[in-house]
């Protein structure tokens, strides 16, 4: 898979981290002209056990025979510290790597994190998003900002997610009974879309299957180190 160089350092302070995501903010767009998404790469990270690198997994998978096209991992030196809201400066580098490393193109990119649901308006999902000009979204499993709400308790059942006034995503139940899921914009696709491509992606749990997959990857390459 093959995009642009990324048009900024990763080793900056977090006061320049924020600028950087309020200027790139201005490029993602909420909207997207393809709708049927059949191959989604699943992507997401941890950190070495020595808390120095950081792994990120990237998984294929086809939305149509369930099948995994392909694995690819990557790991990348750590250059920035904690630093809630600015994950995707530690992140985003080793996801960069797995995903150049993809021999086919996907129709688009799944991280296990926020896009628009963030307080700038742009998580990890909005980050990796622009920097690829891919169709992205972000699937994450708590709520890190918004209002408080729960869907119903049936599998497809959503309820939108706002702050500020703004719908910034949507809060989906996967399965009957499970804990919801935060759904939103990446780059290059609707909220709409990407919550049916979540829902139809989450065929057996409550993760959908590119991102769970792509966390058993990165366990695996961690254990092994």
């Amino acid at each position: 898979m093959k995009f642009s160089p990324v048009p900024h350092r990763w080793s900056v302070s977090p006061t320049r981290a924020v600028a950087i995501q309020r200027s790139l903010a201005t490029r993602v767009r909420a909207s997207g002209g393809r709708r049927n998404f059949r191959t989604v790469a699943g992507v997401d990270s941890a950190f070495s056990q020595d808390g120095e690198r950081c792994i990120a997994g990237v998984v294929l998978w086809d939305r149509h025979s369930g099948d995994v096209l392909e694995e690819r991992v990557a790991t990348r030196l750590l250059r920035f510290p904690y630093v809630p809201g600015l994950l995707s400066f530690r992140e985003a580098p080793a996801i960069l790597a797995a995903l150049r490393k993809l021999r086919s193109e996907p129709d688009t990119i799944m991280c296990d994190g926020h896009g628009f649901a963030h307080p700038r308006r742009f998580g990890i999902a909005c980050h990796i998003g622009v920097l690829c000009d891919r169709p992205t979204l972000g699937c994450a499993k708590s709520r890190l900002v918004g209002e408080p709400v729960t869907p119903g308790v049936r599998r497809g059942a959503s309820v939108r997610l706002r702050h500020d006034g703004d719908v910034i995503g949507r809060v989906l139940r996967t399965q009957d009974g499970v804990r919801p899921v935060y759904v939103s914009v990446g780059h290059r696709i609707d909220l709409a879309t990407a919550t049916r491509v979540v829902l139809e992606c989450a065929t057996k749990y409550r993760l959908p299957e590119p991102t769970r997959l792509a966390d058993h990857l990165v366990g695996q390459a961690r254990k092994g180190e």
